[in-house]
């Protein structure tokens, strides 16, 4: 690229940028201040959406042995599924009826990446609840699998493949993603109500300065009429 082509494009980009500064300079300032704060809420709102993302999969395997019972798992303290599981008679030789009931449920479940603590709950209808916590590393883009085991004896859990349960560490950055994406959207929301607020205050005050100067401007200038005096009349 020559020195004159590059001169060229420098003298365009300056006067587009004195045009967009002339251009700024006959908004007005409050309207400077909302096209602002309505930036940064979108901003807040872009980065909010990038900690939250869910980019990583929880597949729950759930093997039971009770005729119902409710299935509840938990994602650092958040709700993240609950239904209802039935099992079936277990038979022999599949024509002789036995004791034994089995069940299962296959579900997957939407997760951040980082370290999770996933808490499961088993409320079967005819026997005593039981739960059970696991902590476990997801990372970006890939699928974990919890196998869970609720029988009449008691509640394990164990991530299929690894024989046990992964060490439990802390991770800054779960928290952080956590509490950040949480401040973000109050901060964003905040500002939203700001510029709701002001548009309501504002809005209809300059609708009625618009529809009073528009009859005037469509009546336009009148034509004077001139006084007869009352002398003129009688003569």
């Amino acid at each position: 690229m020559n020195r004159e082509h590059i001169a060229h494009l420098h003298a365009k980009a300056s006067l587009l940028y004195q045009h967009a500064r002339q251009g700024a300079a006959r908004v007005p300032v409050k309207a400077r201040v909302v096209l602002g704060l309505f930036l940064v809420a979108a901003l807040l709102m872009a980065l909010y959406t990038a900690f939250t993302a869910k980019d990583a999969s929880l597949h729950l395997r759930v093997q039971h042995g009770f005729h119902n019972a409710q299935v509840s798992v938990w994602v650092d303290g958040d709700l993240v599924y609950s239904g209802k599981v039935t099992g079936s008679v277990k038979k022999r030789f599949g024509l002789i009826p036995t004791d034994s009931v089995q069940g299962s449920l296959s579900q997957i479940i939407l997760v951040r990446s980082g370290q999770h603590n996933v808490r499961v709950r088993i409320e079967p209808d005819d026997a005593t609840m039981q739960e059970d916590t696991i902590s476990g590393d997801f990372t970006h883009n890939t699928e974990r699998a919890l196998s869970v085991s609720a029988r009449h004896s008691g509640l394990s859990l164990s991530w299929q493949g690894t024989g046990s349960a992964p060490a439990e560490t802390s991770s800054s950055f779960g928290w952080f993603s956590r509490y950040a994406g949480s401040l973000l959207l109050t901060i964003a929301g905040s500002i939203m109500s700001a510029l709701t607020g002001y548009a309501i205050r504002e809005l209809p005050g300059r609708l009625r300065s618009t529809s009073g100067s528009a009859p005037k401007a469509e009546l336009g200038p009148q034509p004077s009429v001139p006084l007869v005096s009352q002398s003129e009349g009688q003569t």
